[in-house]
C-alpha cells in the first residue's frame, strides 16, 4: 500500500507543474486563442514546440511575444500584447509551452 502511495505521490509532482502552467495559461486568457493539441486563431502549443525544438534562444523569444505579441510567423493574423503577464510568468509560460510533446 505504502509503494501504491508513494507512486501515486511521484506521478502527482511530476504532473502538478505541467497542470499548474497550464492553469497559468487559462488564467491569462491564453486559451481563448490557443491550445494545447489543435490549432484555434493561434498555433497548438504543440506545434510550437515542435517548431522551436532545440532552438537555445526559444524561451527568451516566445517568453517576449507573450508580453508584446508579434506577428508574421503563424500567418497573417497577430498576437496581441499580453501586458497582465509578467516576467516571469513569462518565462514559465514559455518554458511550459516548449514542454509540450
Amino acid at each position: 500500500m505504502k509503494r501504491v502511495l508513494f507512486a501515486l505521490a511521484a506521478l502527482a509532482a511530476v504532473s502538478a507543474p505541467a497542470m499548474a502552467d497550464e492553469a497559468l495559461a487559462k488564467a491569462k486568457n491564453c486559451m481563448a486563442c490557443h491550445a494545447v493539441d489543435k490549432k484555434l486563431v493561434g498555433p497548438a502549443y504543440k506545434d510550437v514546440a515542435k517548431k522551436y525544438a532545440g532552438d537555445a534562444k526559444a524561451a527568451d523569444m516566445l517568453a517576449a511575444k507573450i508580453q508584446k505579441g508579434g506577428s508574421g510567423v503563424w500567418g497573417a493574423v497577430p498576437m496581441p500584447a499580453n501586458p497582465q503577464v509578467n516576467d516571469a510568468e513569462a518565462k514559465k509560460l514559455a518554458a511550459w509551452v516548449l514542454s509540450l510533446k
